[in-house]
This record gives structure tokens, sequence and C-alpha cells, in this order.
């Protein structure tokens, strides 16, 4: 059978779907309007949507913003905008090797109900007199502000973490503390409106975090068995706290080699 006549995804997918509202198994998430004009490939969007404003900088890290968005944006009513630094367009992450498109530049994005930082090599950002300015007046609109990995950086370069519990990765905690976060070394930490994730993956369970308190844990639940995000590493190398010095010193060395 050739690619063109197979089943794709979303028409198995979309079986499914039909087959559990049949049934009556459909959860209250999954009976809303929008969440079933999604699964049919439809127009989810309607007045009441929220929007997330997801901040694409040259230099990203490809999972900290695609994780989240993976979650976030199959949530009913919600929408991920991604918002270029400056201008639209490709923008680089920082391996150099991968552009994700930015639908809009900064100035075209005046206010969003979420503002969601990556990380990835942030110090032009993070120094970026245009890049705060906009940080801090998103913010001032938002309902949450949340951040992934060395994205914390950029909010703290702000001024959004004076006095604020907050995580980024783990080789990054000592240089968020100059900005004045309270650093803890927690996965996920929600302080008031604010959310952070520690590095990279932990933006996936950043993102479930945040889709239970835009959508309610019923609907956080599905998505996260939608996504099938149930992490069973092979090893126990992912916690800072219990990986010797000789796998920490390798680690940063991949990274920083991976990087342009």
């Amino acid at each position: 059978m050739s690619a063109s006549t197979g089943p794709s995804r979303r028409g198995l997918l979309g079986t499914a779907v039909a087959g559990a509202v049949g049934a009556g198994l459909a959860t209250a998430g999954a009976a809303t309007p929008a969440f079933a004009a999604r699964a049919a490939g439809g127009d989810a969007t309607g007045s009441g949507e929220r929007t997330v404003a997801l901040l694409l900088f040259e230099g990203f890290t490809a999972l900290d913003a695609i994780g989240p968005y993976e979650v976030l944006c199959r949530l009913p009513g919600v929408r991920v905008v991604t918002v270029g630094a400056h201008r639209a367009g490709p923008v680089r992450t920082d391996t150099g090797e991968l552009s994700i498109v930015a639908e809009r530049a900064m100035a075209e994005v005046t206010s969003a109900d979420v503002l969601l930082v990556p990380g990835g090599v942030v110090d032009a950002a993070a120094a970026d007199p245009a890049v705060r300015s906009w940080v801090r007046r998103i913010d001032r609109g938002t309902t949450w502000t949340a951040s992934v990995c060395t994205g914390a950086m950029i909010l703290g370069a702000a001024g959004l973490l004076r006095g604020v519990r907050a995580t980024t990765h783990w080789a990054a905690r000592k240089v968020l503390e100059e900005y004045g976060a309270v650093v803890t070394e927690q996965r996920v930490v929600e302080h008031g409106k604010v959310i952070t994730g520690a590095g990279v993956s932990a933006g996936i369970d950043m993102g479930l975090r945040l889709a239970s308190r835009l959508a309610g844990e019923e609907v956080a639940r599905a998505v996260q068995l939608g996504v099938e995000y149930d992490p069973q590493p092979p090893f126990d190398s992912g916690n800072a706290a219990e990986a010797d010095e000789r796998t920490k010193r390798l680690a940063l060395k991949i990274l920083n080699d991976a990087m342009v």
C-alpha cells in the first residue's frame, strides 16, 4: 500500500475519538466543541480563545520550545503564537541546524494570556533591551508567565524573578541566583503566576502543569495520555543530584560542542 492511500495518524486518531464518544467514554474536556472540532480537523478557535506567546530568539533550544508547545497547542480554546525577537520568520536553534518559524515579531504582539520563554544560548536575548522591555510589557497582562531551562535568565534579566522561587538547568542555578531568584532544585516550580521548568525535557512537565491551570486537571491528564508522555529512560543519570562528576563534565561538553 502506498503512502498516499495508507491511513494517516489523523484518520486513525479521528476514528478512535469517534469510537470513544460513541461508547460514552469521552471525558468532559474531550467532549467540548473545540476539542471535537480539532479532532475532526476543523477550526478549534473561538472568540474566547486564550493566547500563549512563545518567544523565539536566535540560539534557543528546540525542545525547550517544542516540548511545552506539543502540550499547550492541543488544549481546547488555546492558541500558541510563535513570536520572533525583532522579526517574524525562521529562527535558528542553538545547534544552528534547525529553524522554527516565528509567526509574528515582538512589535506585533502586545498582549497574551501566557508568556512562555525557552532557554538555550540566552546571553544576547537576556542583554537585549528590546527583549527585556517586551517581556516586561507582556508579563503585565499575563495570567501565567513561564520559562524552560535557561529561559529563566531572560525573565530574570527583565526583573521578573526577584524574590521569586524558580528553577532552571542544573548547570545554571548559580547564575539565576544573581537575578535575585530563590533558586530551587525542583523540576517544576510555581510561585504566584510564574511557572519555571528545569532543563530542556522539563519543559514537558512544565507544560502539563500549565495545561492543568489553563484547562483543568482532567484535560491535562488526557493530553498527557494523548502525547503518551510516560518517560522510562534507560539510565538514571537525568538528575544532577544523582549523576557522578564525570557524567556531569561530559554532559556539559556534549551540550557545548553542539552549540554554534
